[in-house]
C-alpha cells in the first residue's frame, strides 16, 4: 500500500518555514554529506579527551549561568519538537494503527510539519555534543555512557534519515518527550534548585522505558518484515543497528539506575553527582571503570538477545502458518 494514503492531522497553525519544508532536498543534502557525521564524531572525541588533558592542570570553570541558558534552550527546543511531532504520531495511531506507525514513513514524506521537526531532531544531535564541553570545562567525571550515547545517536539518526526509516516516528517522539523533562530538570539544577529525589529517579526511569520501547518497536518491525510485509519501510540493517544501540543503552542505564538508587548506601552516596548537563556523569566509584568494563554485559548478551528475537518471530510465523493450514483444511472438509 502506498504510504501516501495515510491521512494527515489538522494543525491549529502551520508556520511558514514548516510549510516550505521539502523532504527531498533535506534527504539529498544528508546523503551528500553523510560522511560528515563521522568527521564530527572524530573531532568531538579529540576535543573532549584533549580538553580533559588540557584542563587537568588548570582550575575548573563554573559556567553556571551559561549552563542554565544552555539547558533552558534545549528544553524549549525539545518541548516544541514534541508538541509538533506528537500530533502526527497520535493521529496515525488512532486512525491507522500500530502497523502504519511502525512501517509507513508518512511523518517525513507527507506531513511537512512533522517532517521539518524530524529533520531538526537529527540536526540537533550536533549541538547536543556541546553537553560534554560543560563536563570537560567544569572538570566533572566523564563516563563511557555519556560520549557513547552522543556519538551513536548522531550516527544512527543521520543514517535513519537518509533511508526514511519508518520506525523513527516512535524514536523521535519518545526522545523529544524525555528530553523535554530531562533538560528542564538540568536547567533547574543549574539554577541551584534542588528538586526531590523522585524526580531524578523519574527521569532515569523514563530513559529506561524509552530503551525498552525502542527494542519493542524493532521487534515489531522485524516481525512485519518476516511476515512478508514489503511495504514496511525499514531495512534489516537498520533494525539490527537500532536494536543493538537500544539494548546497550538499556543495560548501561539499568546499571547506573541500580547503583544510584537501589545499591548500598555507600554506593548511592558516592554517586550523589548523578547528572551533569543533560547526561549522566559518574562519581569516583565509576570513573575507574574502563570502556571494556562498561560494555561487558551488552557485548555478552547482545547476540543472544538477537537470536531470541529471531526464534520468537520464527515461532510466531510458524504458528500463523499452522493456523492458516488448519483453516484451509476445515474449509475443504
Amino acid at each position: 500500500m502506498d504510504y501516501m494514503e495515510v491521512t494527515s492531522p489538522n494543525y491549529s497553525y502551520v508556520f511558514n518555514f514548516e510549510e516550505k519544508f521539502m523532504h527531498q532536498d533535506t534527504r539529498a543534502w544528508m546523503l551528500k554529506h553523510w560522511t560528515s557525521a563521522f568527521y564530527y564524531c572524530g573531532i568531538y572525541m579529540i576535543l573532549i579527551f584533549g580538553g580533559q588533558h588540557y584542563m587537568a592542570s588548570r582550575p575548573k570553570f563554573e559556567l553556571r549561568g551559561i549552563l542554565t541558558l544552555w539547558n533552558t534552550l534545549l528544553a524549549s527546543f525539545s518541548i516544541i519538537g514534541f508538541t509538533r511531532t506528537a500530533t502526527e504520531f497520535i493521529h496515525v495511531l488512532r486512525n491507522h494503527g500500530l502497523y502504519y506507525s511502525v512501517c509507513i514513513p508518512s511523518f517525513i514524506v507527507q506531513d511537512r510539519v512533522s517532517g521539518f521537526w524530524t529533520w531538526m531532531f537529527v540536526l540537533s544531535k550536533l549541538p547536543e555534543l556541546g553537553d560534554t564541553v560543560f563536563i570537560v570545562l567544569r572538570k566533572q567525571p566523564l563516563i563511557f555512557l555519556h560520549w557513547y550515547h552522543h556519538i551513536t545517536v548522531l550516527l544512527y539518526s543521520w543514517f535513519s534519515y537518509t533511508e526514511y526509516a519508518s520506525s523513527a516516528r516512535w524514536f523521535i517522539v519518545m526522545n523529544y518527550c524525555v528530553h523535554s523533562l530531562m533538560y528542564s530538570y538540568y536547567a533547574l539544577k543549574a539554577m541551584r534548585y534542588s528538586p526531590p529525589k523522585w524526580i531524578s529517579m523519574l527521569v532515569t526511569g523514563l530513559q529506561l522505558s524509552q530503551m525498552v520501547m525502542g527494542c519493542a518497536i524493532n521487534v515489531w518491525a522485524y516481525q512485519y518484515l518476516k511476515q512478508g510485509q514489503s511495504e514496511c519501510h525499514i531495512s534489516r540493517l537498520n533494525i539490527r543497528l537500532s536494536l543493538a544501540m537500544y539494548f546497550s543503552y538499556f543495560v548501561l542505564f539499568a546499571q547506573f539506575f541500580h547503583k544510584a538508587y537501589l545499591g548500598r548506601d555507600s554506593t548511592r552516596k558516592s554517586m550523589k553527582k548523578l547528572y551533569t548537563n543533560g547526561m549522566i556523569t559518574a562519581s569516583s566509584s565509576t570513573t575507574s571503570m574502563t570502556m571494556e568494563d562498561h560494555m561487558v554485559v551488552p557485548t555478552k548478551y547482545a547476540n543472544e538477545f538477537w537470536d531470541y528475537i529471531q526464534i520468537f518471530c520464527n515461532n510466531n510465523n510458524n504458528n500463523n502458518n499452522n493456523n492458516n493450514n488448519n483453516n484451509n483444511n476445515n474449509s475443504n472438509n
